[in-house]
């Protein structure tokens, strides 16, 4: 009797152990099958001309611009004001001038931007023209390379270049990236302030130059 006590007792608790482990691995199929859902749901930006506008319609922080493609402008801006840096949300756009943008994209679209897409537009009063676009090749009108340059600001300020984030200084100043900001042919009327018609000139003369230079190389 207590023989066949001892065996219907190990019974119920393989019976039981069974259960509980067909319940788990209910369970880390059901957490599979969310996670590819998730990432089926994911929402895929789709990024064209029409993304891009007048940059005084974006939000201004410091020196530069914001927004988001996704309406998360709450997210990108407390990434913008994090004291020590924060990783920018999905659908983040920064700009400095109406011409240069950088988007955040898909989380590991570009491990090696850090999600960071790079466009170079053509701007004038009927819109945005993308002239280039990707990630770690793009060149801006000076013959720089937007990753290389903004690559040292990586950790922790998320690849976002200010004048303390190790970045390379630009060619141009505020003052000059200022009077493009307001010269944006997008707006509509120009609200140029004192000193802004000089800023431009002096810009031009450096974007001829680097053009002739450029030429040159590709010259010889």
């Amino acid at each position: 009797m207590k023989a066949i006590l001892m065996i219907s007792k190990v019974a119920a608790f393989l019976v039981v152990a069974l259960s509980i482990g067909v319940i788990n691995i209910a369970a880390v199929n059901a957490a599979e099958t969310q996670t590819d859902s998730d990432k089926k749901t994911e929402t895929i930006l789709n990024i064209d001309e029409s993304s891009f506008t007048c940059i005084r319609k974006m939000t201004p922080v410091r020196h530069f611009y914001v927004d988001n493609l996704i309406g998360d402008i709450n997210g990108t801006l407390a990434a913008a004001h994090a004291p020590e840096g924060a990783i920018y949300p999905k659908g983040s756009v920064v700009q400095l001038v109406p011409t240069e943008v950088m988007v955040k994209r898909e989380s590991g679209i570009s491990p090696a931007t850090g999600d960071w897409e790079f466009f170079e537009l053509k701007v004038d009063e009927k819109g945005s023209t993308i002239v280039k676009r990707g990630f770690v090749d793009v060149m801006n009108r000076f013959g720089g390379n937007c990753f290389s340059c903004h690559a040292p600001a990586r950790e922790p300020w998320d690849f976002i270049c200010e004048s303390e984030h190790g970045c390379e200084p630009i060619p141009i100043d505020h003052k000059m990236t200022g009077a493009l900001q307001r010269s944006d042919p997008r707006c509509g009327e120009e609200v140029l302030e004192d000193g802004d018609s000089m800023a431009l000139w002096k810009l031009k003369v450096m974007v001829n130059i680097g053009l002739a230079k450029k030429w040159m190389e590709d010259l010889f």
